[in-house]
């Protein structure tokens, strides 16, 4: 009877479905573009049209061919540049500049600053509403919207947010929605009307950050500082789910090719999730990346996803000032990583 028990629990097991791995997906790090130069970086942002990724480097703003890593323009007269959203019709780009409390205004032919726009305070995120033609910036030591009309050239509206607000979403139908990193919420905008519809708790989430959509089931993915990604329903606020992911996340994106969502983390991984249906969500894998490779952005075309990494060296002594000292950057290390299938 003990062999046959024994017989009988391995072959139960064998149908038990097993955690899946990077290497069940064939996702792994294809490629490695050494871009160099100095500064930081923040936010990424892939135009799948011109084939081009725009990475923000602090002072300046990268611009790689995303087929060939080839630097295509590096954009002066930035000042701690963090997002950037692109406005095709226009031929034009916004770039956030937290220090300025500016947002530069980049013209996409001739890859050159062509204005400033005066906004909030600590402009951060920025993304772009198809339904309204406008720019949403989100100006983290303001708390407060700054919305940009592109053929005005100006912002014409200000919205007050009942938080510090991180990353954003547009669902493309006539609503905004925003991470409150503070409160552990997400707030629905009126993206027409300028003004707050709802806010939401994000339940047991902590300091969100990287915000993601499907829009076509209204689901919203908040990445979040305790290993958790929150999916939200974008009509009535409630939880769906909760979902593992890596330790600290910083960027989220959806491939709806796919049904993919994905979650970069400082860990040294990115997580892959597959949407089984809106209520559903499967951890496919979590990819070794490098460490601090936090954020990233998707090419819908080739479904690759490229991250921002560098090399950095050992911290210098804590002091009461700076008990917890970043370590530096080496020189001319920042590089672009793509994770995808060979």
């Amino acid at each position: 009877m003990k062999i046959i028990a024994t017989v009988l629990s391995v072959a139960f097991l064998a149908t038990l479905p097993r955690p899946a791995t990077a290497a069940d997906n064939g996702l792994q790090v294809t490629r490695t573009y050494q871009l160099g130069g100095a500064g930081g970086w923040d936010y990424m942002t892939f135009d799948a049209a011109s084939r081009r990724l725009y990475v923000t480097r602090g002072d300046h703003l990268m611009v790689m061919d995303g087929d060939s890593g080839k630097l295509v323009a590096d954009i002066a007269g930035m000042s701690r540049s963090h997002g950037v959203a692109l406005v095709p019709a226009m031929q034009t780009g916004y770039v956030s500049n937290g220090q300025s409390d500016s947002v530069a205004v980049i013209d996409l032919t001739t890859l050159k600053v062509k204005s400033q726009i005066p906004v909030g305070k600590g402009p951060d995120a920025i993304i772009f509403d198809p339904s309204t033609k406008h720019v949403f910036v989100f100006d983290g030591h303001s708390n407060e919207v700054s919305v940009i009309d592109p053929a005005a050239g100006k912002v014409i509206a200000t919205i007050a947010a009942p938080g510090r607000p991180e990353f954003a979403a547009s669902d493309g139908k006539g609503h905004v929605f925003f991470n409150l990193e503070d409160k552990n919420k997400l707030t629905q905008l009126d993206a027409k009307a300028a003004k707050v519809l709802n806010t939401w708790s994000l339940g047991t989430c902590d300091s969100p950050s990287g915000l993601a959509i499907d829009a076509a089931h209204e689901r919203l993915f908040s990445v979040c500082a305790n290993k958790q990604m929150v999916v939200l329903d974008g009509k009535d606020g409630h939880i769906v789910t909760t979902v593992p992911i890596g330790d600290g996340p910083d960027a989220a994106a959806f491939d709806a090719a796919t049904a993919t969502v994905y979650s970069s983390n400082s860990d040294g991984t990115l997580t892959v999730i597959h949407e089984d249906d809106a209520d559903h969500y499967s951890v496919v894998a979590n990819v070794a990346t490098p460490k601090r490779a936090r954020t990233l952005a998707v090419d819908p075309q080739t479904h690759n996803v490229y991250l921002a990494t560098a090399k950095f060296g050992t911290p210098p002594p804590a002091t009461a000032a700076e008990p917890k000292p970043r370590a530096p950057m080496e020189p001319d290390s920042f590089a672009i990583v793509v994770v995808g299938k060979h």
